[in-house]
C-alpha cells in the first residue's frame, strides 16, 4: 500500500459524519511532494457538508499550490470509493486529466487507480464558458 493511501486512511479519524457514518479521507500530493490531507465534514443540512476531496484541495490551494500528481481516497469501509462528480470537477479545475486516482479496497486488495480524465471525461474547462 502506498504512503499517500495509508495517509488518507489516518485522516478519516478527524471526519465529522454523525449522519451517514460513513468517513472519508483523502491525501491530495503536490508536484513537489508536500501532502495535503481532507476528511469529510457533515452538516445537519447535508448540502452544506464538505467532502474530504474538497478539503484537501482547499488547502493545497490556500497554501499556494496548483499543480499535483496524485489523491488517494478511502473510506472507513475500504470499499474502492472513487472522488463522486462535484469532487471530479473540483479537481479538475486545478489538476490535469492525468492526476492519478488511489482508490481503498482495504488490506488484502491494491488501490484502484484511474486517472481523473478516466473518471471525468470531457470535463467543463475555463475554456469552454469563454
Amino acid at each position: 500500500m502506498t504512503d499517500l493511501l495509508e495517509t488518507a486512511r489516518d485522516v478519516q479519524s478527524n471526519a465529522h459524519v454523525p449522519y451517514s457514518e460513513y468517513p472519508v479521507g483523502a491525501a491530495l500530493e503536490t508536484a513537489d511532494g508536500e501532502v495535503f490531507v481532507g476528511c469529510n465534514l457533515e452538516n445537519a443540512n447535508y448540502s452544506n457538508s464538505l467532502h474530504a476531496e474538497e478539503v484537501a484541495i482547499a488547502e493545497a490551494v490556500k497554501n499556494g499550490h496548483r499543480e499535483f500528481t496524485r489523491v488517494a481516497v478511502s473510506s472507513g469501509q475500504r470499499d474502492g470509493v472513487t472522488p463522486c462528480g462535484m469532487c471530479r470537477q473540483t479537481l479538475a479545475e486545478f489538476c490535469d486529466d492525468d492526476l492519478v486516482v488511489l482508490c481503498d479496497r482495504g488490506d488484502d486488495e491494491p488501490p484502484a487507480e484511474y486517472t481523473l480524465g478516466e473518471l471525468l471525461p470531457d470535463t467543463i474547462t475555463e475554456e469552454m464558458l469563454e
